[in-house]
């Protein structure tokens, strides 16, 4: 009789601990269906979230479609080889601001300007220099462009590098005052920019007023000339959308 106790009381033991182990096996088995099902409501809320994004760019009636603009025939293409010190290839989405730099080498050359940015790709030893722009005006005038408008150019700063368009102009001396040649190029290529990526002399700033730096020289020491150039340039984009 004792023995049969026993042997019930263990059957009834092993039902406990089985009914234990299966209720144990349902709740995992419910933390991974919720586990898997939160996970895949992430992924489509990132999904989701990405295309809304990039709709709002499409749709947004400033967007621009920066690899379908056509540079004028007044513009000489002088592509950088890419590199990752002067053109990395990074695609830019969209174009928030126009910078307006000066090459801080007095005398110099459009062309030797956009030499030394090429240069770059040649650097030995720890500390290397990133360096480039978009464009670069020379003191005859002349417009290179040495990195396609929907790649970022390591010009202005981390914050600005991949949504700004970056010009560096040529100088004569010290001063940093651009001359007449290369002062009527900028107001153009700045203008015809504008007008191209739907943003206004509202959205042309110098070096200095992202980062401090003493860039464009001349503009920087003389406000009343960086507001006339402004000018200048809202008259010519003005006079490029009535002349459609």
């Amino acid at each position: 009789m004792k023995k049969q106790v026993e042997e019930s009381r263990d059957e009834l033991e092993r039902r406990r601990r089985s009914r234990d182990r299966r209720r144990k096996q349902k709740k995992k088995e419910k933390r991974k269906r919720l586990l898997y099902i939160g996970t895949e409501i992430l992924a489509l809320t990132v999904i989701l979230a990405g295309i809304l994004w990039i709709m709002s760019l499409i749709f947004s009636k400033n967007y621009v479609d920066l690899k379908k603009i056509t540079m004028p025939e007044w513009v000489i293409s002088d592509f950088l080889d890419p590199n990752p010190y002067s053109r990395p290839t990074t695609e830019m989405k969209r174009v928030n601001e126009i910078v307006v730099h000066y090459v801080a080498n007095p005398g110099t050359t459009a062309k030797q300007n956009m030499n030394y940015f090429n240069s770059l790709q040649d650097q030995t030893g720890v500390k290397k220099i990133s360096a480039s722009s978009h464009f670069i005006i020379g003191l005859e005038g002349e417009i290179l462009q040495g990195i396609p408008i929907y790649e970022m150019a390591y010009s202005t700063s981390k914050e600005k590098n991949g949504n700004t368009v970056s010009i560096e102009c040529c100088h004569p001396d010290e001063t940093g005052k651009f001359n007449e040649a290369t002062y009527d190029s900028l107001v153009k290529l700045t203008a015809w920019l504008c007008k191209n990526l739907r943003l206004t002399e509202k959205n042309v700033i110098r070096h200095y007023d992202a980062t401090g730096k003493d860039c464009p020289r001349y503009f920087v020491a003389h406000e009343d000339e960086w507001k006339k150039f402004l000018s200048d340039v809202k008259t010519a984009r003005k006079q490029t959308d009535e002349g459609e």
